[in-house]
């Protein structure tokens, strides 16, 4: 699948270039919140890969699209802290959404079980996406 050979692409140039700016971090924070990115990184890497080469590669393309999330706020934390420049910051936030993108259309072509979300996100009210359909009067219960 040519998405998927894009992806894992992607996410290696995004190691490459994420790994020496993690080294730039200072000792106590490099072994603490940089270690945090790196691996979350190569698990959004390893659950690429895994769907990749599973059949049923829907539960490990949610979970790759649930580790980059966690991925996102870590890398805005440590920007917070100032560990990242604002430049740097920027191209792994361009780099991060480029993946994330890939990642939901990916998800978008694999079939699904009927009413499954095709996203693990919360809505902005904090909730889990609703499987009611669109013409559901308010107050009905989902199937």
């Amino acid at each position: 699948m040519a998405t998927s050979d894009n992806i894992l692409l992607k996410l290696h140039e995004l190691l490459v270039y994420l790994l020496p700016q993690l080294n730039k971090f200072p000792r106590d924070q490099k072994f603490v919140l940089g270690d945090r990115i790196e691996t979350k990184v190569l698990d959004v890497q390893e659950s690429c890969l895994r769907a990749y080469y599973s059949r049923d590669n829907r539960g490990y393309l949610l979970e790759a699209n649930l580790q980059l999330e966690v991925t996102r706020h870590l890398v805005r934390l440590a920007h917070g802290l100032k560990l990242f420049s604002t430049h740097t910051f920027g191209v792994l936030a361009a780099k991060l959404d480029e993946v994330g993108r890939m990642i939901g259309g990916w998800l978008k072509a694999v079939p699904g079980p009927p009413g499954a979300p095709v996203s693990n996100r919360l809505n902005p009210s904090g909730h889990a996406p609703s499987r009611m359909p669109s013409g559901a009067p308010t107050g009905a219960v989902a199937p």
